[in-house]
């Protein structure tokens, strides 16, 4: 085996997804980066493999594991990269270990396995060959508001991630952004005992959200439609009869950009045109 870098995908939940390409690369590496190091010992007990050493790898410790495995795979060593559940370097660390490996010359290696954004994607049963991952939305302010904006537009599949603890939160701002028809799947606990698939308008998915649903959650967004964006005269009506229901200028732009299908920006810019 070449030295290299090697990045493994591990279950997201179900054991017998770890592949025995996986467990061979796992066993035979010089160094395993992981996450969380015990979780990973934990992982490597249950398949059998003693590994020679195990090496954080986090936002605080991948600057200087990136220069530990690049003089690693420079001695002719071969190195493992894990996260704790899933593809490393997707929305956990990794990302850089993997720059400098790639920026000084060494071979990068790819063992391919579970993904909770394409395992979501599949089973939503939206559109599938074109399609966005937009990981964790900003959790607040202007930046999160653009994200929403961009999100009522894409015309792509969406894929996201979200904690338990602000799905209901993330649903009702999607809702009030790009419609409470726009159909959504919610993704829980996949390949897990109780996985399920929630399905349904974005409306009915904050109804859903109110349960307090719990584990690890993939939202699922279908594209917005294709039809063309009406013109300056209609976005102009449907914002004076919002106002004309004591809406604010904040919420009728709100409201007008969900009922006719364009931006917040474009309906409050023309809202306060001269």
């Amino acid at each position: 085996m070449t030295p290299a870098l090697v990045i493994v995908a591990t279950p997201i939940g179900n054991l017998a997804d770890l592949s025995p390409r996986a467990v061979e690369e796992l066993a035979g590496a010089e160094l395993v980066c992981c996450e969380d190091t015990r979780r990973t010992g934990r992982l490597l007990n249950l398949v059998g493999v003693r590994a020679k050493a195990l090496r954080r790898v986090d936002a605080h410790t991948e600057a200087e594991a990136s220069a530990e495995v690049v003089e690693l795979i420079a001695a002719g060593h071969r190195v493992v990269l894990v996260s704790d559940s899933g593809t490393p370097g997707v929305c956990d660390p990794g990302q850089r270990v993997v720059t400098a490996v790639v920026d000084t010359g060494h071979e990068v290696v790819v063992v391919p396995g579970p993904s909770a954004v394409i395992a979501a994607l599949m089973g939503s049963g939206f559109v599938t060959d074109r399609f966005v991952f937009e990981g964790f939305l900003p959790r607040r302010g202007r930046e999160r508001e653009a994200r929403l904006e961009h999100l009522a537009l894409e015309q792509r599949t969406c894929v996201l991630y979200e904690s338990p603890k602000r799905i209901a939160a993330t649903l009702a701002d999607l809702a009030r952004c790009c419609g409470t028809e726009r159909r959504a799947v919610a993704a829980r606990e996949l390949t897990k005992l109780h996985e399920e698939f929630v399905r349904g308008s974005l409306a009915e998915l904050v109804a859903w959200s109110a349960s307090e649903p719990k584990g690890e959650i993939v939202l699922v967004l279908e594209g917005a439609s294709t039809a063309a964006e009406p013109d300056d005269d209609t976005v102009i009506a449907a914002l004076n009869s919002a106002l004309g229901q004591g809406l604010s200028s904040r919420d009728a732009a709100s409201q007008v950009a969900a009922e006719v299908g364009v931006s917040r920006r474009r309906a409050y810019e023309l809202l306060h045109a001269d």
